[in-house]
């Protein structure tokens, strides 16, 4: 089916749930089309499509692919734009999270969380390079404040999402001027079971300017903020952290 529609298009990665669910339903009510990828999260996925297809016909496809396989990045791009024929937005949300202490750490996390965290948002926005640039359109970038202040026994995942964040500004001055490419940089808007995190609410009013914790909508917003509004902002991090990074 081709996509006749003069609505913009985003292609949102690891869109099954979490932060990257509620990302997908802020684009989609803002006018956005959408192609929704997750990796194993499938059912959960087609969950997601339903609920948007009620709200706007024939505006969304979900998409499977392993971004730690390279060669998927690029079928992700050519399924997107057979559907829906242009691409807007790339947002790159997808990203592995575990523990890699120094005593125990291995060469295989270091090759899965930099493969997933850093080298498929890079290749990924090779691929979409020539459509948003047709389209004069936007890449975000999902970091994390951990990216400029380590987190304990997490070495290798800070190390790649540090990658991200370079790569943001690296891509800003690639693909410039036709393509903006900012960052949003998470603080806590999940609770966890990982007390290094300032999980409690005692070490969250500790760490935290605004002494609270924040939600997946504030992550959205500014998501949406910058690829919709932020027309004069390209290799720009946005944290939203609620003034972690004061603290951390």
């Amino acid at each position: 089916m081709q996509h006749d529609s003069a609505r913009p298009v985003a292609l949102i990665t690891g869109a099954a749930r979490r932060i990257g669910a509620v990302i997908a339903r802020t684009l989609h009510a803002a006018g956005y089309d959408l192609a929704l990828h997750c990796r194993s999260s499938y059912a959960e996925l087609e969950s997601l499509v339903a609920e948007l297809e009620i709200n706007r016909r024939d505006s969304t496809i979900a998409l499977q692919a392993e971004l730690g396989d390279t060669d998927s990045l690029t079928d992700l791009v050519d399924t997107a734009l057979a559907r829906f024929n242009r691409l807007d937005a790339l947002v790159n949300n997808a990203s592995l999270f575990f523990a890699t202490p120094l005593e125990t750490a291995s060469v295989a996390q270091w090759d899965e969380l930099l493969a997933v965290n850093a080298r498929a948002p890079f290749f990924l926005a090779r691929a979409a390079a020539p459509a948003l640039r047709e389209s004069r359109g936007a890449i975000v970038n999902v970091t994390d404040v951990y990216a400029e202040r380590p987190l304990a026994n997490h070495a290798i995942y800070d190390i790649s999402k540090a990658a991200l964040a370079m790569a943001t500004k690296a891509l800003a001055v690639e693909l410039a001027p036709d393509v903006r490419v900012n960052a949003v940089a998470p603080g806590n808007v999940l609770w966890s079971t990982n007390p290094i995190k300032a999980e409690t609410q005692d070490t969250l009013e500790q760490r935290t300017t605004l002494r609270r914790q924040g939600n997946p909508q504030d992550i959205a917003t500014a998501v949406l903020f910058l690829l919709r509004d932020a027309t004069y902002c390209s290799g720009a991090i946005l944290p939203v952290d609620g003034g972690r990074l004061l603290h951390i």
